[in-house]
């Protein structure tokens, strides 16, 4: 875009973030292993006069880092594992030989997200660089267990170090969550998640005596069709209606001439303020028992909904969208989850997703359009500048 050009000349600088956006991609850090990017991080912030930390839990690697001491601080949330490519052979280029095809960057991990914590290394160097001394302090936190349990996370951190010793004010996730261009969507907010192990008891047999056998398939059918019609909220202002679906159905023993004496069902719940956990499990089973089910459900939350309304970092990523691209971008609580979300509830910080496009993330061929690495680095830029100059 010609925007990108004429912001490098008013700002008199020239982002490298390409070049480091590839030395990433160059890591085949698989989730959950991060496969030398931390290390190459650190390299990069200890000019900076980042006091960096190292924390490892399972063999997950974490880093924590922080220049200055006072408030605010604004910390940038991030992962560099990735997840897994598929056959090779079906990527144009290799997907961790980062190529350059067409103004696009390809490799895995491009989108989601190396290049977003790219852009963040780059822009911090040059925001230290033209305001070394700067007002508040600015946090860095990566895990590479983002992609797979996130058991030993960001949320490990959090509960185990940062509640003990920081206080964060506000909170930007490098998510990839824009639609079109760099910037063009802000995530204020995300909803809960709840997930459910469904498993039904019937009784086994053979098909042809179906008289001697219960098929817990055909008994789930009926309350599965209910659970899936059943409107479970309206959402509000900021959220969409509570939404359920079931990812998973698992019965039989691979032949085709018996009745299973069980099936299993995985369902999940993206729940908005206006349901809590304890009211949709209580639904769910009233109606797993209406239909006289001999069942067990586990359950597991894996986070409640948050939302930033406005105030000062949503303003201030909203303005440094509007002053980069010339748009302004879409305020959304849509989409996926993040460890965005430990942060908010664990200090009822302010939180946003800012990033780059979604639309390759985790398939063959992800890649990112250069100029939108280049704009992203210029609002992550502008962020620091508005919240802490």
């Amino acid at each position: 875009m010609s925007n990108v050009c004429i912001l490098e000349k008013d700002l008199g600088v020239k982002f490298d973030v390409i070049d480091l956006t590839k030395d990433l991609i160059q890591r085949s850090s698989l989730t959950p292993y991060d496969a030398g990017c931390q290390d190459l991080l650190t390299e990069r912030l200890a000019p900076l006069r980042f006091n960096v930390e190292r924390f490892e839990f399972e063999g997950v690697q974490n880093l924590w880092a922080r220049r200055g001491t006072a408030a605010p601080l604004l910390v940038f949330v991030g992962h560099t594992d990735v997840v897994p490519t598929g056959p090779e052979a079906e990527w144009q280029s290799l997907p961790f030989s980062p190529t350059v095809r067409d103004n696009h960057l390809y490799g895995r991990g491009a989108a989601d997200m190396k290049g977003g914590i790219a852009a963040f290394i780059v822009a911090l160097e040059h925001f230290i660089a033209e305001h070394p001394s700067h007002q508040g302090s600015v946090g860095l936190l990566l895990t590479s267990d983002e992609e797979g349990s996130g058991v030993n996370g960001v949320v490990r951190v959090v509960n185990e170090y940062l509640k003990k010793n920081q206080k964060v004010d506000y909170c930007l996730v490098g998510e990839p969550i824009s639609d079109e261009w760099a910037g063009d969507t802000i995530k204020n907010g995300g909803r809960g998640v709840l997930n459910g192990k469904l498993v039904v008891q019937g009784v086994e047999g053979h098909v042809a005596y179906p008289q001697l056998a219960v098929n817990p398939i055909h008994r789930l059918v009926a309350p599965l069709a209910e659970l899936c019609s059943t409107e479970w909220d309206h959402g509000n202002a900021w959220f969409p209606a509570t939404s359920f679906q079931v990812t998973n159905i698992h019965a039989g023993n691979g032949t085709d001439n018996s009745i299973p004496g069980t099936v299993e069902a995985s369902l999940n719940f993206r729940f908005s303020p206006e349901s809590t956990v304890e009211r949709l499990e209580a639904a769910v089973e009233t109606i797993l028992l209406r239909h006289k089910l001999d069942f067990h459900i586990e359950w597991k939350t894996h986070g409640l909904p948050f939302l930033t309304k406005d105030g000062e970092l949503l303003e201030a990523a909203k303005n440094a969208v509007f002053h980069t691209i010339g748009r302004a971008p879409r305020v959304s609580t849509m989409g996926g989850t993040s460890d965005g979300r430990h942060i908010a509830t664990s200090f009822g910080a302010q939180v946003v997703e800012l990033g780059l496009v979604s639309k390759t993330i985790h398939k063959t061929d992800e890649c990112v359009r250069i100029d939108d690495l280049e704009m992203l680095t210029v609002i992550y830029q502008r962020i620091l500048e508005n919240l802490l100059l």
